[in-house]
């Protein structure tokens, strides 16, 4: 770096003529140069002889004129500090002390003590992308920086933005001191941030919804930055006024986002038919499971009946075999014979005669599954 180079971010360069009086460059505007102290005297002596009586001696004369100087020189050391001021004083050069209290205060006259005012309340406005021009109807008119405007994000698409800056001073002595040329340096600070957060992000966050989250981050990462550097400077907010694409990939933007519009499509429709089908599916395996109880829980009760009835004829049984012989075989012949067509033969009253059953006419009918039964006694006749 040249001997007349200065750094942009307030570090001080080589240049002697430009050191504060902490050992960096000075800065701001609110510098106050010592009166020359022999034209003072002089202007003070010419007033002094046009006031004085002309029968006063010479070294009385010259006395009250130095007294009268010295009360001048002394009560020049008064100042006012008004509302959201600091003011802060150096003696011989160097930095002695800041008075944050509105009202009077005293220092030492020139060239030993002097102050410069700083007002630490006001609002602060810088912008970066963009720059403001006052129209006539009273409303602004916007022009566009592209070398500040354009950003590239994480996913290697290029976005265009509009920042605002807003900042006021926290330490008078550190943003008169520590740094020169105070808003270029928080203008370079706010790019560098900015770039380093958009280019961690993709582009679609940066311009729909999570522009505040990107504000945030950038306005973290001055505010850092700056106390770093002892600015005395302090970021109360960062807005983002446009976050668009760039003309150039506005069209492939497009695309993305109908293709990202119709997966979303896709995804509800297939959703809302997964809605609809499950419950009913859930709904089925339910009944299922249910039915298959029920059918399980009859199938055991009948079996464990019939276990039970078998049981309970093998007791008859074994009580009394005979009877219970007789008893299951009537029982299973009136099954047999329950819905069968019968023809009943009485033995007595038919001796000498001959059967006979015309057995063709007692066929049912055809497709009558009924089958034909006949009962004999003893061979002898038929019941006419």
């Amino acid at each position: 770096m040249s001997k007349d180079t200065k750094n942009p971010w307030g570090k001080p360069g080589n240049d002697d003529r430009h050191y504060g009086p902490r050992g960096g460059q000075g800065g701001g505007g609110n510098r106050q140069e010592p009166p020359d102290l022999d034209e003072m005297l002089r202007r003070a002596q010419e007033n002094f002889r046009e006031v004085m009586p002309g029968n006063l001696g010479g070294g009385a004369a010259i006395g009250l004129f130095l007294l009268a100087v010295v009360a001048l020189w002394l009560a020049s050391g008064f100042y006012i500090v008004n509302p959201g001021e600091h003011a802060v004083v150096q003696r011989f050069g160097a930095w002695s002390r800041t008075q944050t209290t509105e009202g009077l205060g005293y220092r030492l006259p020139t060239p030993i003590e002097k102050i410069s005012k700083v007002d630490v309340n006001a609002i602060r406005r810088m912008n970066i992308g963009f720059i403001e021009h006052a129209s006539r109807g009273g409303a602004s008119q916007k022009q566009e920086i592209p070398e500040e405007s354009l950003m590239l994000t994480s996913d290697r698409n290029i976005v265009d933005l509009y920042l605002v800056i807003q900042w006021n001073i926290k330490s008078a002595e550190d943003y008169l001191f520590e740094i020169e040329d105070q808003e270029n340096t928080v203008k370079k600070v706010a790019e560098s941030a900015i770039r380093e957060v958009a280019g961690q992000t993709d582009m679609f966050p940066i311009i729909t919804k999570g522009r505040e989250t990107v504000a945030d981050k950038t306005k973290a990462i001055i505010q850092q930055n700056l106390d770093e550097y002892h600015s005395g400077v302090n970021i109360t907010q960062v807005l983002i006024e446009k976050a668009e694409v760039h003309p150039e990939v506005q069209g492939a933007f497009q695309d993305v986002q109908s293709a990202k519009q119709d997966a979303e499509d896709t995804q509800n429709r297939a959703n809302q038919h997964r809605n609809d089908i499950l419950p009913k599916a859930r709904g089925l395996a339910i009944q299922t499971v249910q039915e298959a109880e029920a059918y399980k829980e009859a199938q055991v009760a009948k079996s464990r009946g019939d276990a039970d009835r078998f049981n309970a004829v093998y007791e008859a049984y074994l009580n009394g075999k005979d009877v219970t012989k007789e008893r299951i075989f009537i029982e299973t012949m009136e099954k047999v014979l329950g819905n069968a067509q019968k023809i009943i033969v009485d033995s007595e009253n038919a001796q000498g005669v001959v059967p006979y059953l015309p057995l063709d006419q007692l066929k049912p009918a055809a497709g009558n599954n009924q089958s034909a039964g006949t009962v004999t006694g003893q061979q002898q006749g038929v019941r006419p």
